[in-house]
């Protein structure tokens, strides 16, 4: 601090504490209106301020130490509060914050004193110069960033180590600022830069990290989802040939149908022909794949899987209700229901392994209620099935085809839910249905 009046000290408190909300609400979400988060920050700034102005008129050195620690702890409560992220991401965002909110305190005031002689009025034109700047880079440049930087931090990494990220980043924080109030001797400018510097560095590498670490998961679940477009592709080409063999064959036999039933005509015998005539038919309907249901794709994907569910010897109910433009493109059906009927054949296949004498099923139901797509599976699975996170286990599901499930489920604000259920593995969903306006856009 550089002393003044208790008017130029609540002016800057003023100014430290909105650039502090502002640069917070960059990074952050709130769960209320955008009004209501005003006049929440609003009554905090002024009863912050008042409270920081009497401080400084009681106690001017404890005051200039400890001010900026104890308004920000209100601050971090405040903000935890309003948050609508996970705990650990809003107080990573906290972190983030504390650390420009330094930035521009301590550069404020040294340059003001190095270059302008400790004029408070350089000190408050400078902060709010930084203040200015810090905003626009994280609008511009950061804010789309750090939005995606926000779901790898929650998918990637564990709490124990974002636990300890934060209790670093703080620490470097609270360390620089008490040697910027406390100490005084001739390296502290150069102590300041390189305590920066490094608290800096610590939050770029880790914000590379995660979003390496982040867009190599996308690639992965991409990676999959090829492969598994692969071999439904392949599946559907199976059937593809079975047809055109089943084809081939009708049309060899059919110069011998047709003179079967001359000959029956010939000699007038209709009841034999009819009779003849229905087993023919029956023997076509046999050969012909069944529909399913009226959408193509997911017609397409539960036919394919059924089919090599019945070559594993697997027991299969499907009851399946769609339309043909139902509303959910293709691309995520595939997504959703070839993931869950590939994982519960598996179940089945890993459960007979286990106990070969066990009966195994797999029983699928695909609805669409009003704007609600429902979805349920039910398979026979290992009794041992394990789960982390209310998810099963990626050993079990052979990769990350549930975090896809998940994904897809979330992007149409639906929710997804696993049990095992005493060896059977009961997988639900739910997700609204877009409107075909939104679908447009």
């Amino acid at each position: 601090m550089l002393g003044g009046s208790v008017y130029i000290a609540f002016l800057r408190f003023v100014l430290c504490m909105i650039g502090t909300v502002v640069i917070f609400l960059q990074l952050d979400e709130s769960r209320f209106s955008k009004k209501r988060v005003a006049v929440i920050y609003g009554v905090f700034c002024i009863v912050a301020a008042v409270l920081s102005c009497i401080w400084y008129m009681v106690d001017w050195k404890s005051c200039i130490r400890m001010v900026t620690f104890v308004v920000f702890a209100a601050f971090a409560i405040v903000s935890v509060l309003i948050s609508k992220k996970h705990i650990y991401l809003t107080i990573y965002n906290l972190a983030f914050t504390f650390y420009l909110t330094a930035v521009f305190i301590v550069g404020g005031i040294e340059v003001a004193r190095v270059l302008f002689h400790g004029n408070v009025w350089a000190d408050i034109s400078v902060r709010s110069i930084m203040i200015l700047t810090m905003i626009w880079w994280l609008r511009k440049c950061m804010r789309k960033m750090m939005k995606g930087f926000d779901i790898y931090l929650e998918t990637e990494m564990d709490v124990f180590s974002i636990v300890i990220l934060i209790i670093s980043l703080f620490s470097g924080i609270g360390i620089t600022l008490i040697q910027h109030y406390v100490e005084h001797n001739g390296y502290r400018l150069i102590q300041l830069a390189v305590n920066f510097f490094l608290t800096g560095a610590l939050q770029i590498v880790v914000f590379q990290l995660y979003l390496h670490m982040g867009k190599e998961s996308e690639y992965q679940k991409e990676n999959q989802l090829m492969k598994m477009n692969q071999r439904l592709l392949g599946r559907q080409l199976e059937l593809l040939e079975e047809s055109v063999e089943s084809g081939r064959r009708i049309r060899h036999d059919i110069r011998h149908h047709n003179q079967v039933i001359a000959e029956y005509a010939r000699r007038g015998q209709t009841d034999a022909l009819l009779v003849y005539l229905r087993q023919y038919e029956h023997k076509m309907e046999a050969g012909v794949v069944p529909v399913i249901c009226s959408n193509t794709a997911v017609n397409n994907i539960l036919s394919a899987y059924t089919r090599w569910a019945k070559m594993e010897r697997i027991n299969v109910t499907i009851d399946a209700e769609v339309d043909k433009d139902f509303g959910v493109p293709d691309m995520d059906m595939v997504t959703i229901l070839s993931n869950a009927y590939e994982n519960a054949i598996y179940g089945c296949i890993e459960a007979r392994e286990q106990m070969e004498e066990r009966e195994c099923f797999i029983h699928l139901l695909v609805k669409k209620k009003g704007n609600k797509l429902v979805i349920y599976c039910s398979n026979t699975c290992k009794m041992d099935l394990g789960f982390k996170n209310g998810q099963p286990r990626p050993e079990f599901t052979g990769g990350i085809g549930v975090s896809s499930i998940i994904k897809t489920a979330e992007h149409y604000d639906g929710e997804a839910d696993f049990k095992n259920d005493d060896g059977v593995f009961v997988f639900r969903l739910i997700m609204n249905i877009p409107k075909q306006t939104e679908m447009m856009v």
